[in-house]
């Protein structure tokens, strides 16, 4: 009966989520092109709130944590685990006050509604995984916007999601680009729980009733830290908080 039912929820989940994608690519359009920055970056917020509660008709839970630990007005990298896709919009939502900008997959530049269009003017960059002379200029870009700007970057130093919930290795270039164009800024780990059972099972169905947690833990300085010993403090940090 379950089973029946998650293919059921979960192709209403996919219209709703579809119908979101393209009406607020339409939105985003309008608020960059007649607005700029802040409209746009306005109107992807309210895109993020509207994906998240729509897995709700899955019967999804959330559970957010630790904002109040981070400052404001200073640049900010965001280390995260990363588990699904369905991690991205309450990851956003939730940090939304600190602008975070993300380095995507060149991939995602092109063809998903609002999502591609985000990702192109938004602030984010998008990188070739495989070609280290087309990434490094561009998560150096990003440094260098966080700190100009007093905004924020999220990364997630594990490559590739989780399929299981389990932490896995840490690359460390990315991180050390972005301290090193952005010398003033703060890392936040972030712990994300549970996302990758909604989609243990494949795309579709997706799993009923996930209980996905968001938890930010306290900022780390750079200062007086060899990268070695801070991406280990980061990575205890993100693993403290796993419950799987």
């Amino acid at each position: 009966m379950m089973k029946i039912l998650s293919y059921f929820l979960s192709a209403i989940f996919y219209l709703i989520f579809g119908l979101i994608l393209v009406l607020m690519h339409a939105v985003q359009w309008l608020c960059y092109n007649l607005g700029g920055y802040h409209p746009h970056h306005n109107s992807v917020k309210i895109m993020d709130w509207m994906i998240f509660q729509s897995t709700r008709v899955l019967g999804t839970t959330y559970r957010f944590s630790g904002c109040e630990k981070v400052p404001k007005g200073i640049p900010l990298i965001f280390v995260s685990n990363h588990q699904s896709m369905y991690d991205i919009p309450p990851l956003e939502w939730y940090l939304s006050d600190f602008h975070p900008k993300f380095i995507s997959k060149l991939e995602l530049g092109r063809g998903i509604p609002s999502v591609s269009y985000n990702l192109r003017h938004g602030g984010s960059v998008l990188i070739d995984r495989k070609d280290s002379r087309q990434s490094l200029p561009e998560i150096k870009k990003l440094g260098e916007y966080i700190e100009k700007h007093k905004r924020s970057a999220i990364i997630f130093p594990e490559g590739t999601r989780s399929r299981d919930g389990k932490l896995k290795k840490f690359h460390e270039t990315g991180i050390k680009v972005l301290i090193k164009y952005s010398p003033s800024a703060l890392i936040v780990p972030v712990t994300i729980n549970n996302s990758w059972k909604m989609v243990k099972n494949g795309s579709f169905p997706l799993s009923l009733g996930t209980r996905f947690s968001l938890e930010i833990h306290d900022p780390i300085s750079t200062k007086g830290i060899d990268v070695e010993s801070l991406m280990q403090n980061v990575r205890d940090s993100v693993e403290s908080g796993l419950k799987n």
